[in-house]
């Protein structure tokens, strides 16, 4: 898959990690919407994310810009990220 990374996502307010596929033309805030309600959905209404919810590199804690496109950031095929 040319156009899309595969990452670890790490939900530290529901303690789950999930494997997903993000595409690369995307902007970060984009994506942080869409990784919201979608893990709203895996985790049965649990998991209920708000408009401050952001994007972090796990490794370094730097915090993605909204405005950034995926393909212009560090995030690559096996990157671990968090979304709180």
């Amino acid at each position: 898959m040319k156009n899309k990374v595969l990452v670890k996502l790490v939900v530290p307010i529901i303690e789950e990690n999930y494997d997903v596929y993000l595409p690369i033309n995307k902007k970060i805030g984009n994506i942080t919407i869409l990784l919201c309600r979608a893990i709203n959905e895996f985790s049965n209404g649990v998991y209920l994310g708000d408009t401050s919810v952001c994007l972090y590199n796990y490794v370094t804690g730097e915090k993605y810009n909204i405005n950034e496109i995926v393909r212009n950031t560090d995030i690559k095929n096996g990157a671990r990220i968090i979304l709180m």
